[in-house]
């Protein structure tokens, strides 16, 4: 358990930060594994950058000595830090805001995403903020964005399922099924952690069959020889 000292009256008075708010991770399997799956595929994006750290549902202490100014975000990435793993994310000792944040809403959390997170992150400075609601019934579309302007936030609008992120340089895809990440460079999705799984098996699987095919060819070139 993360603990702060504070100097009150002569009298030392420890701050407690706890680690876990007591909520569960997500509200169901399938809001889980998109909250997963979207911090696996960004961590695996800013590999290459050393000072970028990407986490989701850790405790966020954003002022000093007031635990209870908290928030546990779905996906947040924040540049300007390196990636050691954390047990919380203390702001005054990191010093680096997110730039992105993405909460992933639910029936439980849909009203906080949209106004209360909405108006913190802003004050924040969070450069930019993504719900997706992936049930599609909750929010008034499925896919919403927002970038910082001016201090506030700016509904920014969602062009054919897509819009794009300039923190990230990526895209943000509905699919109509979920929520996906796209390189606009190499015009193609950012492969899950499932994706390259199976990837890496059915390449696994294409050069064991090569090398048998090879010993094949050698082995009947000898027998040839031979003869």
């Amino acid at each position: 358990m993360s603990k702060h000292n504070l100097a009150l009256a002569g009298a030392v008075v420890e701050i407690d930060y706890p680690e876990s708010d007591g909520k569960p991770m997500a509200e169901t399997d399938v809001h889980r594994d998109l909250i997963t799956e979207l911090i696996e595929t960004l961590k695996v994006w800013f590999q290459p950058e050393a000072e970028v750290y990407v986490s989701g549902n850790i405790m966020f202490y954003y002022e000093k000595n007031r635990p209870q100014k908290c928030v546990s975000p779905d996906v947040l990435v924040v540049r300007g830090v390196g990636k050691e793993l954390r047990r919380t994310y203390k702001l005054w000792e990191e010093g680096q805001v997110p730039e992105v944040i993405f909460e992933i809403s639910s029936r439980k959390t849909w009203g906080d995403d949209s106004y209360l997170k909405l108006q913190l992150y802003a004050r924040l400075g969070v450069k930019e903020y993504y719900l997706f609601d992936p049930e599609y019934d909750y929010l008034p579309e499925p896919l919403l964005a927002f970038q910082l302007t001016d201090g506030a936030y700016k509904k920014v609008k969602v062009k054919k399922h897509r819009v794009f992120s300039a923190a990230l340089g990526l895209e943000l895809v509905d699919t109509g099924k979920t929520l996906r990440l796209f390189d606009p460079t190499a015009e193609k999705f950012l492969p899950t952690l499932a994706e390259e799984t199976l990837a890496r098996e059915q390449a696994e699987i294409r050069a064991e069959t090569a090398e048998a095919e090879i010993a094949r060819l050698r082995a009947e070139l000898a027998r040839l020889q031979n003869r």
